[in-house]
């Protein structure tokens, strides 16, 4: 209860001195932020998954690479 009286005092005082515009701005600017952070954990994400099915399926290229380097001599 009290941090939702704080985190209102805050929202108040932050408007009182910078104007409504300007703190729209802010949390617009700290949405945004967020946004971009669950973007590169999701990309952080995908490169590991795509980094694992490389290591996986590794083996079979470098077969295939052989087999064609040999079929190529």
């Amino acid at each position: 209860m009290l941090g939702i009286y704080v985190i209102g005092t805050v929202i108040v005082l932050m408007v009182a001195y910078a104007g409504m515009e300007e703190t729209m701005r802010l949390f617009s600017y700290v949405d945004l932020m967020i946004r971009w952070q669950w973007i590169q954990f999701r990309m952080f994400m995908m490169r590991r998954r795509l980094e694992q099915q490389l290591i996986k399926d590794l083996p079979d290229y470098n077969k295939f690479i052989k087999e064609l380097k040999d079929d190529q001599r």
